[in-house]
């Protein structure tokens, strides 16, 4: 686990997100102006506050570290060996409609790998952590381990676009696949909170399409997925933030293989 002046870089982030998390939920269900960034996002004033809460906890304790933020963009040196995601709002459409499934999330990158990771649930309190190795679940009740776990059947896909993988894959035509409709649920909730409740065994996977690399969304959920012993891989079976894009997060190898021959099967006929 690495320390810097005393505090773990995973501790760190489970302070950070709290502090980006107490934002989110003081300001829920107030009218909060919308702050358009194009292709029909937008932020609202809970997710800038909330990410300079972010921060201030961030600088505070690591003042060398580069930074990258959804709204404020990259800060520190470019090449810098440490660097840290902070996503103060997944799900802001939801948010923003008084819809309380939504997460917040920072994750460490160091080297190009995810040494830190921590997702919070604003409105129930939990918070999903990992030191890159070990994956545990927060609440006022301590600490516990995460266990995945396929037994519910229940998959999130992300619906969103854009679909980079198109036409050889569109994710909403996996719920139309006979093998998906026979052996799994279907479940949307828009919000990258879906990756944590499958390294807490809640969810049986999740998939999207998507470009990856060094995401602020997906960086922390992909490592509390890896560090819990998920199956992990891009689209098409590749390593994470390689290949084609996109990402397969199962609880089980068996999980992983029926959803990945679906995709498959998917770009075959689009080809």
């Amino acid at each position: 686990m690495n320390t810097t002046d005393g505090e773990s870089d995973a501790r760190l982030a489970v302070t950070a997100v709290r502090a980006g998390a107490v934002v989110v939920r003081d300001l829920y269900g107030d009218r909060l102006a919308r702050y358009a960034k194009g292709a029909g996002d937008f932020a609202t004033e809970a997710d800038l506050a909330a990410e300079r809460a972010i921060l201030d906890v961030l600088r505070t304790a690591r003042p060398d570290d580069a930074v990258t933020g959804e709204e404020s963009g990259s800060g520190g040196a470019a090449g810098a060996r440490r660097r840290w995601l902070v996503d103060p709002l997944c799900g802001t459409l939801n948010y923003a409609v008084r819809n309380m499934l939504v997460g917040v999330n920072v994750a460490l990158r160091v080297d190009g790998e995810t040494t830190a990771a921590a997702t919070a649930d604003p409105f129930t309190g939990e918070v999903f952590w990992t030191d890159g190795t070990r994956a545990r679940l927060s609440t006022g009740d301590g600490d516990e381990g995460l266990t995945p776990s396929a037994a519910s059947a229940l998959v999130d896909v992300n619906l969103d676009p854009p679909f980079p993988n198109a036409p050889g894959f569109r994710a909403p035509l996996l719920l139309a696949d006979p093998d998906f409709t026979e052996c799994y649920r279907p479940r949307v909730i828009s919000s990258t909170l879906a990756l944590a409740w499958v390294a807490a065994g809640r969810r049986a996977a999740y998939v999207t399409d998507g470009h990856l690399v060094d995401s602020v969304h997906f960086a922390a959920g992909i490592a509390l997925c890896e560090a819990a012993g998920c199956t992990v891989t891009g689209l098409y079976g590749e390593p994470p933030f390689t290949g084609r894009g996109g990402l397969v997060a199962a609880a089980d190898p068996g999980t992983h293989a029926a959803l990945l021959a679906m995709v498959r099967r998917q770009a075959r006929k689009g080809a």
